[in-house]
């Protein structure tokens, strides 16, 4: 999980700022998030999904399908 946040954090170009802004989140924690340091909350998951436009399984590594679910 944690290779995959940092790869979709990378492939969007964005930074751990950018990204913790949008979480309200210090950035240290979530570099912390990216190292595989803390455990990712589900709500951070969640956010995280509906930032990158995926689903919370690819995050997760339970698919390899980066589109989400459709609705």
């Amino acid at each position: 999980m944690f290779v995959r946040i940092r790869n979709l954090r990378e492939d969007s170009d964005k930074t751990q700022r950018e990204v913790s802004d949008y979480l309200f989140c210090d950035q240290s924690l979530y570099s912390k998030y990216e190292r595989g340091t803390r455990v990712v909350p589900v709500e951070i998951i969640i956010k995280l999904a509906r930032f990158y436009g995926t689903s919370t399984d690819y995050i997760l590594g339970l698919t390899d399908e980066k589109e989400p679910y459709p609705r």
